[in-house]
Formats: C-alpha cells, sequence, structure tokens
C-alpha cells in the first residue's frame, strides 16, 4: 500500500508555495483603475508645483513648438497616407514599369522631377516612398522622391516666393539644391546602398476584400505607423528649441562658414513643415542668403520628425546611414548653390 503523507500543520507543499507566491506576486501589480486613481492623487496632490510648471515660459515654449509641430504635420501626413493607400491597393505594380526607365540610372531623375507634383511635406512623401518600394519601383529612384517631394513641389515653391518677394533667386537656388540633393543621394544608393538596410514594414494581406475595404485598412495601418512616430519627433524637436539659447543664432551669424551649419543644424532642430520654413528662414535676416539656403534645403530632408519616421518606415539602421550622409551632401550642395546663384 502506498501512503501519502502531508505537510505538517504550518507548512505548505511545493505547489501550494508556488500558488501563493504566483498570487502574491499578481496581487501587487498595477491594475488600469488603480495606476489612474494614483496619478490623479498625485495631481491633486501637487497641484500647485504642476500649475507653476506649466505656467514657466519653458514650458509655454514647449508646448507651442509641439502643438505646432504636430499641426502643421498631420493633415499632410494623412495626405501621404491616404496616397500611399491609393497606391497600395489601386495602382497596379505594372504602371511604374512603364511609367519610369527600365535602367535605375535614369529613374532616380524621373523620380526626382515627378516629386515637383506633389503638394505635401516631408511627412507625406515618407509612406508614398514606402508603398513605391513596396510596388517594386527601385528603391533609389522611390529615394530620391522622398527627397526631392517636400522641398520642390509648387505648394512650397510658391510659399518661398512670397516669403522672399524681393529675391525671387532664392525660388531657383531652393529648386537647383534641392533636386541636385536628392538625385544625387538616389544615385549613391544605387551605387553603394544596402538592401538588407532598407526595409519597408510588412503590410496587413487585403486580398479577398473590395477595394474600399483594403483601402481604409491601409489607411489605418500607416496612421497608427507613421503618426506614433511623428510624435516622438515632435517631442524632440519641441525639447531641443526649449532649450537652446538665442543668444547662440545671434553670435553665430557673423561668420560664413558657422552661419551655414548653424542654420543646416537648427533646421534638424526645428522641424518645419517644408510649406511654412521659408517664412521662418525669410525672418532669420541676420544669416547670409546662403545659410537661409540651406536651412530651406535641409529641413524638408533631415529633421527629427522626419528621422523617426523614416526609422519606423525603413527602419532604423536605414535612417542611422541614410539621414547623415543626406545631411552633409545637403550642405555641400546648398553652399556651392548659393556661392553660384546668390
Amino acid at each position: 500500500m502506498t501512503t501519502t503523507t502531508s505537510p505538517p500543520n504550518g507548512t505548505e507543499g511545493p505547489e501550494d508555495g508556488r500558488e501563493d507566491r504566483t498570487h502574491d506576486e499578481a496581487s501587487r501589480h498595477l491594475t488600469s483603475p488603480l495606476l489612474l486613481t494614483l496619478v490623479l492623487l498625485t495631481a491633486v496632490m501637487f497641484q500647485d508645483p504642476v500649475r507653476r510648471a506649466l505656467a514657466a515660459p519653458v514650458t509655454q515654449s514647449w508646448m507651442t513648438v509641439f502643438v505646432a509641430v504636430v499641426l502643421q504635420a498631420l493633415p499632410f501626413l494623412v495626405l501621404g497616407v491616404l496616397l500611399s493607400a491609393a497606391i497600395a491597393v489601386f495602382v497596379p505594380p505594372s504602371f511604374f514599369v512603364r511609367a519610369l526607365p527600365k535602367r535605375p540610372a535614369l529613374a532616380v531623375p524621373v523620380a526626382g522631377a515627378a516629386g515637383a507634383v506633389l503638394p505635401g511635406c516631408e511627412c507625406a512623401s515618407v509612406p508614398v516612398a514606402g508603398a513605391l518600394v513596396r510596388r517594386g519601383v527601385t528603391p533609389a529612384a522611390a529615394l530620391a522622391f522622398l527627397l526631392s517631394a517636400p522641398a520642390i513641389n509648387p505648394v512650397v515653391l510658391t510659399a518661398t516666393a512670397v516669403a522672399f518677394p524681393a529675391a525671387p533667386e532664392m525660388v531657383l537656388a531652393r529648386f537647383v539644391a534641392s533636386l541636385l540633393v536628392a538625385c544625387a543621394m538616389g544615385w549613391l544608393w544605387q551605387r553603394l546602398g544596402r538592401t538588407d538596410l532598407l526595409r519597408p514594414p510588412a503590410r496587413s494581406s487585403y486580398d479577398g476584400q473590395g477595394g474600399g475595404a483594403a483601402f481604409w485598412g491601409s489607411v489605418r495601418h500607416d496612421v497608427m505607423h507613421a503618426g506614433g512616430f511623428l510624435v516622438v519627433g515632435a517631442v524632440a524637436a519641441a525639447t531641443l528649441k526649449a532649450v537652446v539659447p538665442a543668444e547662440w543664432l545671434r553670435a553665430a551669424a557673423g561668420s560664413p562658414v558657422l552661419s551655414v551649419l548653424v542654420l543646416a543644424v537648427l533646421a534638424v532642430l526645428l522641424s518645419i513643415c517644408s510649406e511654412a520654413d521659408a517664412f521662418v528662414a525669410a525672418s532669420l535676416t541676420a544669416f547670409s542668403p546662403t545659410a537661409r539656403l540651406a536651412f530651406l534645403v535641409v529641413g524638408p530632408m533631415v529633421d527629427l520628425k522626419l528621422f523617426a519616421l523614416q526609422a519606423g518606415t525603413f527602419g532604423r539602421a536605414f535612417a542611422l546611414r541614410f539621414a547623415p550622409a543626406t545631411f552633409a551632401l545637403a550642405v555641400a550642395v546648398s553652399a556651392l548653390t548659393g556661392a553660384v546663384l546668390l
């Protein structure tokens, strides 16, 4: 006969001990209602310090920049998402085969020039470029389009002409420099780019669905995906804008070389939508025309929110290599173009 021995009184078996520990650990986890209650209680207890912090000039500046970046970019992000969904669902891959030259070296300038017809900013160009890559367009051409569309489209060029009414050459300089950078980066990627670094996000399959259902499913996917990275970029831009002293900018304006670099870096940090950056550049009267051209060329191609969107769409490894190369080339081309045309 087999006898079963039970643990002495006051002791637990191995399984009972594990169950009690699991119950204790679960009871220590914060539930959503409890966490919300703790946050509200904390806010009530420290409402005076919180109110003072929110009223501080630095906080006000941070919130202003954050809201401005998001509100400027969001409509064009939605535009880009709609175009991306339309390309993914309604445009057959054979269309791009017919529209672009078969040789990648020729497809790059054609795609770069095609950026002139899309009235959107960098937030719109990223999802569209992602859709082009998914549809079989050579990555070099899609990247040329990504860089040129926010900088040379009719809305941006018109805004630049309005912002610089006494300097129409600024419009020409912006168009030439931006198109040169876009095509050069496309050719550079074709020559040196690694296909394993460019990873467009996987998309849910919409096979078997109607066109409308597939379209809105694609829109919801891209809005949730790209919108989160837009917020991350806006937070970073607002934080940096709030802590950089204005005196540093005034001191840098006196140096021809340093002024170009400073405004190029400022364009990255401010992350202003390309439809509005010309008015900001026109207000920087202490800086040379070439420095302001660098601000206009670099901003639509390399800024914080664009870097975040590129990382979310094509992968962080791609963005960490593509953005610095674009920045260096944009600064060099802006300086040369400014020396010739301005």
